[in-house]
């Protein structure tokens, strides 16, 4: 990371916290075993299902409640001309805050009340104005990261636009700050209030929280103090907010993404629709389970074909720890690196047919990708910890979507509107949406 970069950071506050941003190895670390651990866990598992289920059901009831004159005629189309893309970012925000503080986010409700002429969601107001706030303050702070990364400091603290703007900034990450202050605060007391017989919540913040106190079943099994030492509120912040960035935007997009590429292979999705059929058996309504997603293997191929040949993510950084020749090169230490996603999922020497779109490659009996060949959530160390949720939020949300309805782009000859930063953003996907027979 360079001086510029380090400075901007610091002067937000984020560096040597959490774990996205965290150079401190030691830190780093302690802090990602957390969240490791409390991702990984079968009870977690368990929930991210669960709420799956609960916020699809959500999501259709307000595409009921907003489309259903639509609905009535002939049975068939439910949604015209709807950018899809929207809801399904809403869809992982609630998602993700559900899952990683255990706290009811209303997005999808904000949307809801503000597109819908009559009928609003039967949510208190003053909640969902709240979260929808709180949701815009995380997408503010990811504009704020690459301005403090890539405008100088001197442009920064002398140059009024941009003063201004990293003021602003600066105030915008104090408002989440407290926020997340509140909400673990508020999580401490209510498990200090529950007896020790009683279950808690299975979200990650209240696992990270009761880590390494008389509540986790690891509890001094483990001869390490710094290990083993409990969590601090500023490292839980860190942990619980990095999770909320790296687990919104790209899976949202990536089922935008899926929704593209699906329309535009009529095979693949027969063959997804013969899959999803046999395992819910006409089934429209019940919830989506752990064994399902085991068993919806073309599915799984699909969302791994879709991140292969379009990469949510098209690049991450690495720094080198010593000197090292790369392509030919010299590079000193500390030197930063981009690892290019796109090159290494097309490159011809890894991939037969790569520019072509072909889940049926990962149906084939006993492929494996070719090591560093396919880093959907990068890779090395620094791989992402969350990939075992996102993979299952991408094919339950799949199937459930695909099981009743089908979905179709409105303009199959226009090009994927997107749009790059951190990362590839689907900024609109206009669709109509049928019930299936």
């Amino acid at each position: 990371m360079n001086d510029n970069n380090c400075k901007g950071f610091h002067e937000l506050g984020v560096l040597g916290k959490g774990i996205l941003l965290n150079q401190d190895y030691k830190s780093w670390r302690y802090n990602r075993n957390f969240f490791s651990q409390a991702i990984l866990s079968p009870k977690f598992s368990d929930e991210a299902i669960n709420w799956t289920n609960k916020l699809f059901n959500e999501l259709e009831n307000y595409w009921d409640k907003l489309y259903i004159n639509i609905k009535e005629r002939n049975n068939t189309i439910i949604i015209k001309e709807n950018n899809i893309s929207t809801w399904f970012n809403l869809f992982t925000n609630d998602m993700i805050i559900a899952l990683l503080t255990g706290e009811r986010s209303f997005t999808m409700a904000g949307y809801f009340n503000e597109i819908s002429d009559d009928e609003k969601a039967e949510r208190p107001s003053a909640l969902v104005d709240e979260t929808v706030k709180f949701v815009h303050a995380i997408r503010k702070y990811i504009l704020g990261l690459l301005m403090f990364q890539f405008v100088s400091p001197f442009l920064r603290h002398y140059f009024p636009y941009f003063k201004n703007k990293s003021d602003d900034y600066i105030q915008n990450i104090k408002f989440i700050n407290q926020r997340m202050d509140t909400i673990i605060k508020r999580r401490r007391q209510e498990i200090e209030n529950t007896p020790l017989d009683k279950p808690l919540p299975n979200d990650m913040l209240t696992s990270i929280i009761t880590a390494n106190t008389l509540r986790d079943v690891n509890y001094n099994k483990i001869d390490d103090k710094e290990a083993m030492r409990p969590v601090t509120d500023l490292e839980i912040r860190g942990i619980i907010f990095d999770g909320i960035i790296a687990g919104t935007d790209t899976t949202a997009n990536l089922i935008s993404f899926i929704v593209y590429y699906l329309a535009h292979h009529p095979d693949v999705k027969r063959k997804m629709f013969d899959e999803v059929d046999r395992i819910f058996q006409d089934d429209k309504t019940r919830p989506i389970t752990e064994s399902d997603v085991h068993k919806l293997k073309y599915c799984e191929a699909i969302v791994k074909e879709v991140a292969r040949i379009f990469s949510v993510v098209n690049s991450f950084p690495r720094s080198l720890e010593k000197p090292d020749e790369i392509g030919g090169y010299q590079w000193p230490a500390d030197t930063m690196l981009r690892i290019n996603i796109d090159a290494i999922h097309h490159n011809e020497e890894y991939w037969e047919e790569a520019n072509k779109f072909n889940p049926d490659r990962w149906m084939v009996e006993g492929f494996e990708p070719k090591k560093n060949s396919f880093i959907m959530f990068g890779g090395g160390l620094r791989i992402c910890p969350g990939r075992k949720l996102a993979m299952i939020e991408l094919i339950c949300l799949t199937a459930l979507i695909f099981r009743k309805y089908d979905i179709d782009l409105i303009d199959k000859k226009a090009p994927l509107k997107t749009e790059s930063a951190t990362v590839t953003a689907c900024t609109e996907l206009l669709v109509d949406i049928k019930l299936r027979n």
